[in-house]
């Protein structure tokens, strides 16, 4: 499958957001693209179909925004991989409906990327927030495999994928419901070549799908069990380790 489309010879950003009755939230996710100091950025909004007022306020910023529709789709990343094939950018990034761009962040990923060659991804910290708004602690590790070929220790959203890699390994696996963005950076295993922002870009609120679904470790088993050499045992040990911890979290927090 070849996505390649005729891009500038500047920098361009397709930045994706999927949405699904998100209203409380999704203008301020725009407002933070749109309001971006890098000047080539393309903005694509895919909404699942939303009921609560979310198209409402999608058309009140519709000229700010290159490509939107609303229709049911398959989960996000079915809406993640329609923007991709409306896109026209070198790199592109994913932006939840209830998260922000911090000021300047596209800026300094353009700033990056141009002092190397041949990446093809790159990731930075990201702020979590609470659904008040407030500051809860700060995540985003350098990537590295020995690492990540156990657990998601980058933070994917916002991070800039080249469109290169969706030309090689193909478009999200609609299999995974909730990992699917860590099954297909598996799919690179440790030959991805990986820069790091050292700075905050996002801030994500928590209590998304992934923070309140346990089906997220077993996805992620199965991704490494596909993707790496490790064994079934350690992955399904590790799997449920991380599940107890979760529910621990869960249980504090409630």
């Amino acid at each position: 499958m070849n996505l390649s489309n005729e891009i500038s010879s500047k920098q361009k950003i397709t930045v994706i957001t999927a949405v699904f009755n998100c209203h409380q939230y999704i203008e301020q996710a725009i407002l933070s693209v749109i309001n971006q100091s890098y000047d080539d950025i393309e903005y694509i909004v895919i909404d699942g179909g939303s009921t609560d007022g979310t198209v409402d306020i999608i058309k009140k910023y519709e000229s700010h925004i290159d490509y939107w529709v609303s229709e049911q789709d398959n989960g996000v990343y079915d809406a993640w991989n329609k923007g991709i094939l409306l896109s026209h950018g070198k790199w592109i990034s994913f932006l939840g409906a209830d998260d922000i761009y911090l000021s300047g962040a596209i800026e300094e990923y353009v700033l990056l990327i141009n002092k190397y060659k041949n990446i093809q991804y790159v990731s930075s910290k990201i702020r979590l927030i609470s659904s008040a708004g407030e500051s809860l602690r700060t995540i985003g590790s350098k990537w590295n495999w020995p690492d990540f070929e156990r657990y998601m220790n980058i933070a994917h959203v916002g991070s800039l994928h080249a469109r290169s890699m969706f030309d090689e390994k193909g478009l999200y696996n609609l299999d995974f419901k909730i990992a699917g963005d860590y099954e297909f950076l598996l799919r690179f295993n440790s030959s991805l070549r990986v820069i790091y922002l050292n700075n905050i870009t996002v801030e994500m609120r928590v209590g998304g799908i992934s923070d309140n679904n346990a089906m997220v470790f077993f996805e992620s088993a199965i991704a490494k069990i596909t993707h790496t050499d490790r064994g079934k045992l350690v992955i399904y040990l590790e799997a449920f380790y991380a599940f107890v911890k979760w529910s621990i979290r869960r249980a504090i927090r409630h």
